[in-house]
C-alpha cells in the first residue's frame, strides 16, 4: 500500500489551507522583539496584527521533560516565555500534560506546582482534563529523548505513533478535531508514517510535523531564489544517521523544494558507506566544487574526509522524480553542522550552513513555536506537511539501502508532491548588547 493510495493527497487537505508568508511576518514581529534581536533588515516590519484576543489552550504529550530536551525547549517556552526568562511568550497557555518516563532529573513535577497546569496520567486526561470533551484548543506531541528501543536499522523507536494514535483516538471519541504538531518526523518507521497520515486524512486533522532547523538561523544568510532553476546540490550531515539524517534531509529539501516546478517526490534512494566518497566523485555522482562549498560551510575539508572517512557515516543519494541527484553526507566527528550547497542554472553556486544557536534558549525552537502557535490559532498549518512526510520516508529507505550493502530503492510510496510555502526562517540577527 502505498503513500498515494492512502492519502491522495495530503496536500488537498494541507496545502491549500497552509498561512501566507506575509501572515507569517506579520505575526512574527514580537517574537523578533521577544528574542531580544535587531533585524538586519526589513524582514519584521510589518506593522503588527495580533492573531487573537486571547490565549489558545494546549496540551503536551511528551516522552521526557527534563533540561535542554524537546519539551523543555518548546513547552518552556510556553510557560516561561520566548527565552525562557518569564518575559513574552506566545499566545498559548499549557493547561494540561503527559509524560511517558520520569527520570531522575524530570523537571514536569516541579513545574506543575510552579505553573499549575495539569499533570495527567493519560493521554486521553491530558486531552479532556477529566472531562467528556475535548478541552484543548491544540496539542504538541513530542515524542524524542527517553529510554526507547532501537531498531537493525538504526532507528530510535520513540513512541510518536503510539502518542498519534492516543491523541487521535480522543478526538475521534469526543467528536472534535484540533490542530496536532509532530514534533520532527513521524514514525520514525515508514509503516507508521504511513498509518498517520492516512488517520490525518480520515479525521481533517489540521497536522504540522518536523525539524526546527528549517527555520533557524543560517549562515552565511542565504537559501534558493523562489521558483529557480537547479543543476546540482550536496548536503552534508554530522551525528547519527537516524537522530540527525531528519533535521540533514529536511533542512535540505527546504531549500530544494523551493526550485523551479515545485516539488514531485523521490523516485528512488541508495546508500553508500563513506569509504565509497572518492568513487562516487569521479562518477559524477558527488559534484566535487559544491562538495568542497559544502564541506567548507560545516567546517572541514575534502582532505581530512577523504584521508579518514568516518565509518559510522553514509553517503545518501536521492534520485527526485525531476531527474535531479542529490547526494548527502553525513559526517559524524568531522563535520561540524548541517549545510547545503546549491548550483544553480544560471552557473551561480551558493553554500550555507544551519545554526544550532544555544542563546537566547534555543531560539530556532522559538521560530518553530511560531509556526505552531499560527497553526493553532488559524487551524491552518503553516506549512506543509507533506515535506516532513518526504523526508521521512525517504531516511526510512535509505537505512534500509545502507544495511542492504546499497541496494538502490524503488520508491513509488515517496511520489509525494506538494506546492511548497514561501515560508521565512530566522533573519541574520544581531543581538542586544
Amino acid at each position: 500500500m502505498t503513500y498515494r493510495s492512502i492519502v491522495k493527497p495530503l496536500d488537498d487537505l494541507y496545502q491549500t489551507r497552509s498561512c501566507s508568508r506575509r501572515s507569517w511576518l506579520v505575526h512574527s514581529s514580537k517574537l523578533a522583539a521577544a528574542l531580544g534581536v535587531l533585524p538586519s533588515s526589513n524582514l519584521f516590519a510589518y506593522p503588527l496584527d495580533s492573531i487573537a484576543k486571547s490565549k489558545k489552550k494546549v496540551a503536551a504529550v511528551v516522552t521526557v521533560y527534563r533540561k535542554m530536551s524537546h519539551a523543555d525547549v518548546l513547552v518552556g517556552k510556553i510557560l516561561e516565555g520566548w527565552q525562557q526568562d518569564g518575559g513574552l511568550g506566545p499566545d498559548l497557555e499549557l493547561v494540561s500534560l503527559y509524560v511517558d518516563q520520569f527520570p531522575a532529573e524530570d523537571m514536569a513535577v516541579e513545574l506543575t506546582k510552579k505553573h499549575g497546569f495539569r499533570l495527567c496520567k493519560s493521554i486521553q486526561e491530558a486531552l479532556t482534563l477529566g472531562s467528556d470533551q475535548i478541552a484543548v484548543d491544540g496539542v504538541l506531541s513530542i515524542g524524542e529523548h527517553g529510554e526507547y528501543p532501537w531498531n537493525e536499522f538504526g532507528q530510535h523507536l520513540y513512541p510518536r505513533k503510539r502518542f498519534f494514535e492516543e491523541i487521535t483516538d480522543a478526538m475521534r471519541k469526543f467528536g472534535r478535531v484540533v490542530p496536532l504538531f509532530n514534533d520532527k518526523h513521524p514514525g520514525p518507521e515508514w509503516k507508521d508514517a504511513l498509518w498517520m497520515a492516512k488517520r490525518a486524512k480520515e479525521l481533517e486533522l489540521p497536522w504540522m510535523a518536523g525539524s526546527s532547523l528549517t527555520v533557524s538561523y543560517r549562515s552565511p544568510d542565504v537559501t534558493l531564489g523562489w521558483k529557480e532553476k537547479v543543476q546540482a546540490a550536496v548536503g552534508i550531515g554530522y551525528s547519527g544517521l537516524d537522530i540527525y539524517g531528519i533535521h540533514t534531509l529536511e533542512f535540505l529539501q527546504s531549500i530544494l523544494e523551493r526550485r523551479d516546478g515545485g516539488e514531485l517526490g523521490v523516485a528512488g534512494v541508495q546508500a553508500f558507506p563513506t569509504s565509497q566518497i572518492e568513487r562516487l566523485m569521479t562518477a559524477g555522482v558527488i559534484h566535487a566544487e559544491l562538495l568542497d562549498q559544502g564541506l567548507g560551510a560545516t567546517g572541514t575539508n575534502r582532505q581530512e574526509i577523504l584521508a579518514d572517512p568516518p565509518k559510522d557515516g553514509a553517503v545518501f543519494v536521492i534520485e527526485y522524480i525531476d531527474g535531479l541527484k542529490v547526494p548527502v553526507l553525513m559526517l559524524p566527528g568531522k563535520a561540524k553542522g548541517i549545510g547545503a550547497a546549491v548550483l544553480t542554472a544560471t552557473g551561480k553556486s551558493f553554500a550555507t550552513r544551519v545554526e544550532e544557536r544555544e542563546t537566547p534558549y534555543y531560539p530556532h525552537f522559538a521560530y518553530l513555536l511560531k509556526g505552531i502557535e499560527t497553526m493553532i490559532h488559524t487551524g491552518k498549518p503553516a506549512y506543509p506537511v507533506e515535506r516532513t512526510m518526504l523526508t521521512a520516508g525517504v531516511l526510512d529507505q535509505l537505512l534500509v539501502s545502507l544495511r542492504e550493502d546499497s541496494r538502490r530503492i524503488e520508491t513509488p510510496d515517496l511520489g509525494i508532491s506538494y506546492t511548497p510555502v514561501d515560508y521565512p526562517y530566522a533573519p541574520h540577527l544581531t543581538l542586544n548588547p
